[in-house]
């Protein structure tokens, strides 16, 4: 049996828990640096959207008042073409839906419309609407703002509308008698003008945005929708052509039958005279 000696070797003490130690702590510096650097980065692009918002902000100051007189030019044309607006709006199938039978008849009286952008563009907007003499109110003009304030809470203000007696459209009741004198409940949407009296939430306005971002940038589009009813006519009309066709058609398939059936009693009649003979 041997015995180590002194001068043996000794087995080297292992050190794979310290080199994992020293890993991992490199690793989690090496990450705290990454996220250092991603953070600078980020605030340098941060940086640049800024600059670009208010670059395309001039921009967009400067296209607006290009666009002004061009808009005037629109609104003196729109002028000649009797209930462009009210056409306009019962085309439009998101205004349409807000529009009841008395509210159609009060927007005949629209002659124009207009929406200003506030000259830093950012700080809101308002939309005129201007009427002519009618029975249902005393303002020649409705206007609804919307603004920003610097905290950019979004807020709204409108013209009161100075209703004539027993023409108030928002205070209709719901329910309006039938003609055996018992309620039943109306089908109609809230007034059109009660939007002139919201100011809940100002920053959903739907209206407010239909109007500014889709109507007001071109509003032709939507007086030009053609009439369905029109359409569904003309389908109807082309419908009773074909039926009134395939009349013609049995009428004439039955008449081909009553020549076949006269023919066949001809053939016969020759064959029994033949067979009479013989």
């Amino acid at each position: 049996m041997s015995v180590r000696g002194e001068n043996s070797p000794k087995r080297a003490a292992p050190l794979h828990s310290n080199h994992a130690t020293e890993f991992h702590l490199s690793s989690e510096k090496e990450q705290q640096e990454a996220i250092e650097h991603i953070d600078e980065v980020q605030n340098e692009i941060d940086r640049l959207n800024e600059q670009a918002s208010e670059e395309i902000l001039k921009v967009e100051q400067k296209y607006n008042k290009l666009r002004q007189p061009f808009f005037q030019k629109r609104s003196e044309l729109i002028a000649k073409i009797p209930n462009f607006w009210v056409t306009t709006f019962v085309n439009h199938p998101q205004v349409s839906a807000l529009l009841g039978e008395e509210d159609e008849e009060a927007l005949h009286y629209l002659t124009r419309v207009e929406v200003t952008e506030f000259e830093d563009i950012k700080s809101g907007y308002r939309i005129d609407f201007y009427f002519d003499e009618n029975p249902y109110f005393e303002n020649k003009i409705l206007s609804k703002e919307f603004h920003l304030n610097e905290s950019g809470d979004p807020s709204s203000k409108s013209t009161e509308i100075k209703w004539k007696a027993g023409k108030d459209l928002t205070k209709r009741a719901s329910q309006t008698p039938n003609k055996a004198g018992k309620k039943r409940q109306h089908e109609e949407p809230e007034s059109f003008f009660t939007w002139f009296t919201d100011h809940s939430d100002a920053g959903a306005d739907e209206l407010g945005e239909v109007v500014k971002d889709d109507i007001w940038p071109n509003p032709l589009q939507y007086y030009l929708v053609p009439d369905m009813d029109d359409e569904e006519g003309e389908g109807d009309d082309d419908d009773d052509d074909e039926e009134g066709l395939e009349d013609i058609d049995e009428e004439g398939d039955e008449d081909e039958g009553e020549e076949d059936d006269e023919e066949d009693g001809e053939v016969t009649s020759v064959k029994h005279f033949f067979s009479s003979l013989l």
